[in-house]
Order: structure tokens, then C-alpha cells, then sequence
């Protein structure tokens, strides 16, 4: 098996028990690009954010941040490898977070 990062596959993590339906949304991704989340991904990562009306959330190493500021993301040191929760709730939640994961599956249009 190969130590370079794999496409992140679009899991959405079923509802917790008693969970209202429509709940959050989560999704894993891993980080792909060569120089990780620093500022032009975090900016796209914010601007793909900031067109859904919901309320969206990137965790790493217990580490949540919320998806629409940039410095929040930039504090997440999010390197080539690292492993990421995208989690988002309210209208528009699963079109935010699959516009997100896509922005990190084509490694920010970087490599």
C-alpha cells in the first residue's frame, strides 16, 4: 500500500441515536495537496463556505473551527496526510459539504 494520500471517498456518517432527521452532516477528508491548508486553500475553502446559508465546521485533532473564517482554518495546520472532520448543519448542509470535499479531492487545484 502506498504512503500517498488517497481521494477522500464521500462518506456521510449516519445520524447519532435520537438525532432529529436532517441532522448535521459529516465528512471525512484528507488533506491531498503538497503544501496543505495554508492561505489560497483556506480562501477557497472559506469562499466555498460562505455561499451556504449553514452552519459548517472543519476538526482536526479536536481542534473545530468554523469553516467561514479564514484565520480559523489557517490555525488548523492542516499539512499534506492530515485527517479532517467536516461537519455542517441547516439548509443547504450535504451541497456545502460535497462543494468542500471536492475542493480537497482535486488538491485545491494545486498539483
Amino acid at each position: 500500500m502506498s504512503d500517498k494520500p488517497q481521494p477522500n471517498p464521500e462518506k456521510k456518517a449516519p445520524a447519532a441515536p435520537g438525532a432529529p432527521a436532517g441532522g448535521p452532516h459529516v465528512r471525512r477528508v484528507t488533506v491531498l495537496n503538497r503544501y496543505g491548508i495554508h492561505a489560497r486553500p483556506a480562501s477557497l475553502l472559506v469562499k466555498a463556505a460562505s455561499r451556504h446559508p449553514c452552519d459548517i465546521y472543519i476538526e482536526k485533532e479536536g481542534l473545530r473551527v468554523n469553516a467561514k473564517s479564514i484565520m480559523g482554518l489557517l490555525t488548523l495546520e492542516g499539512h499534506c496526510g492530515a485527517v479532517m472532520v467536516l461537519t455542517a448543519e441547516g439548509p443547504e448542509a450535504a451541497e456545502a459539504l460535497d462543494e468542500m470535499v471536492d475542493l480537497f479531492d482535486k488538491k485545491f487545484f494545486e498539483d
